[in-house]
């Protein structure tokens, strides 16, 4: 019935039909495996990385080692995004072999995704950290809260808040960017897609179904990001 139903189309037959059914569980079987796992997974670490970096680059700067460290932050920062991430992937995966470190596509990717992930969230935990009222944090201090007890019970719950919608937006885009990792020889969507097209030669159909694949993924996600928003009630004035 659905090889009838799509030979209706326009532009299609049932020939065509079929070869759109045969995708379909390969290329959302590698969505399933490795698109949405790697998305998370890099998304995680990377969300672990900006915070850390994020809280070395808003706490005063005290002595010589938090100044070292807080140098290597901003140049991490400052490295991650005036590159490309292909480019961060082709280091990682063909260049450090050339010094003795060479590792699998996976972990690999997961390295690359969670670096570029970490230095563009750390700017949103950043600048929602700087946003919270400096009343706030003179409450903690005023009720005999020590700098960082102030910063863990006031400050960072509602920077989190605020950093939601964005870091929603940077993991959606995340997915789309994991079909990097196919120069990589990852078997996600979009490379179960040039190895479907490389045997029947449908680039039109292949990838249009590929896309419509992407698409429902981040539509869901999209949806998920309103519905936390709602949850905590990010734009209703108290």
């Amino acid at each position: 019935m659905l090889n009838n139903i799509l030979a209706a189309l326009p532009f299609m037959n049932e020939a065509k039909a079929q070869i759109v059914i045969d995708a379909f569980w390969p290329l959302l079987k590698a969505a399933l495996v490795y698109t949405i796992p790697l998305s998370i997974v890099s998304f995680i670490i990377g969300l672990l990385i900006a915070l850390a970096v994020a809280l070395i680059r808003v706490v005063p700067q005290e002595g010589l080692v938090h100044k070292f460290f807080y140098g290597v932050a901003r140049f991490y920062v400052s490295v991650i995004r005036g590159t490309p991430l292909l480019l961060q992937l082709f280091i990682i995966f063909y260049g450090l072999p050339e010094i003795g470190l060479k590792l699998d596509p996976v972990p690999t990717a997961i390295i690359a995704f969670s670096l570029n992930i970490g230095a563009y969230a750390s700017e949103t935990v950043r600048s929602a950290i700087l946003s919270i009222p400096k009343g706030q944090w003179e409450a903690g201090f005023s009720i005999g809260m020590t700098y960082m007890q102030t910063f863990r019970r006031i400050v960072l719950p509602q920077a989190l808040r605020v950093a939601v919608p964005p870091l929603s937006n940077t993991f959606v885009g995340l997915v789309k960017e994991t079909s990097l990792a196919s120069l990589v020889l990852i078997p996600e969507l979009m490379k179960a897609s040039q190895v479907i097209v490389a045997r029947n030669y449908e680039f039109i159909l292949i990838y249009t179904e590929a896309g419509l694949i992407y698409w429902v993924i981040c539509t869901v996600l999209t949806h998920m990001q309103g519905k936390m928003e709602k949850r905590l009630d990010r734009y209703v004035a108290k």
